[in-house]
């Protein structure tokens, strides 16, 4: 039986356990990396932050590259990765980039939160405490 050997940094995941990128999102990080200077966005690190008026906010950036622990997925032919803390909470998210008369960014589907502000930028877990209402607008 043949062994498939796997960058030690990426974390191969089954589908549907890990964060996706749609084809859609991914076109328009490509574009936005496309801007940046070299070197300096090589990556998208999508994280979770304590805050926001859900409890937990989504954070969505650029980095140079994948840090010690990080779990690193290719969609699309964007590289993203994800801290080890952030992980449990973003397990089978997708990111989705939507325009629309309404709204124009980029959108993350969670099965994780148990509600979520009408910023559509924070989130709650099962377990987390109630909101008081939305401050972002």
């Amino acid at each position: 039986m043949a062994t498939i050997e796997q960058p030690e940094q990426t974390q191969v995941e089954e589908a549907g356990t890990a964060l996706t990128l749609t084809e859609r999102a991914a076109g328009k990080v490509q574009a936005m990396m496309a801007m940046e200077p070299a070197g300096s966005a090589e990556v998208l690190r999508v994280a979770i932050r304590g805050g926001g008026c859900g409890g937990f906010e989504y954070a969505l950036g650029f980095d140079r590259g994948a840090a010690e622990g990080d779990n690193e997925f290719v969609h699309h032919g964007v590289t993203v990765v994800v801290d080890p803390a952030s992980a449990p909470y973003l397990k089978g998210a997708t990111v989705d980039f939507v325009e629309s008369i309404q709204e124009s960014g980029f959108k993350i589907e969670n099965p994780n939160a148990s509600s979520s502000c009408g910023c559509g930028s924070s989130f709650q877990v099962e377990d987390g405490e109630d909101s008081a209402g939305c401050g972002h607008h």
